[in-house]
């Protein structure tokens, strides 16, 4: 089992508020979809994919495409015409590819139309370091 290749094919994006408007609590919520899958040359397999980023109330990322897997593809080609469902590796594998190529693109197009990141970003808080302790300012346990 080995990614050949991953592409991008559709980017679609809408926004259901105005710009400016603010709204509390957004809650996002991303899923990963096999759609089809079809054989391809020499033991590949071509697995069309959707991901979508849902904000709720507020707006929708959905982007689609496919991955090329190759290896021993008898086996999902199989389950997938009979249950339409992919064996656990080969979920896991083509989940695993889609997530994490298409978040940085969500998160590009979320900051063209305005909508949150589709992931939480750090905080970062610096503050003033304090003054060093001059010689006999320890005040410990006294010993007797």
């Amino acid at each position: 089992m080995l990614v050949k290749g991953f592409e991008i094919t559709v980017i679609e994006a809408k926004r259901f508020s105005k710009a400016g408007e603010k709204v509390n609590n957004v809650r996002v919520d991303h899923n990963s979809t096999v759609t089809q899958i079809v054989r391809g040359a020499e033991s590949t397999a071509v697995i069309d994919y959707r991901f979508t980023t849902n904000y709720v109330g507020l707006g929708y990322i959905k982007i689609e495409g496919q991955v090329t897997v190759t290896g021993e593809v008898e086996a999902l080609m199989e389950e997938w015409t009979k249950k339409n469902s992919m064996p656990p590796e080969w979920a896991n594998l083509v989940h695993n590819t889609v997530v994490p190529n298409c978040i940085p693109t969500a998160l590009l197009v979320a900051r063209d139309i305005r909508l949150p990141p589709p992931v939480p970003m750090p905080h970062i808080n610096i503050q003033q370091a304090p003054p060093p302790k001059k010689p006999g300012d320890y005040r410990g346990p006294e010993v007797a």
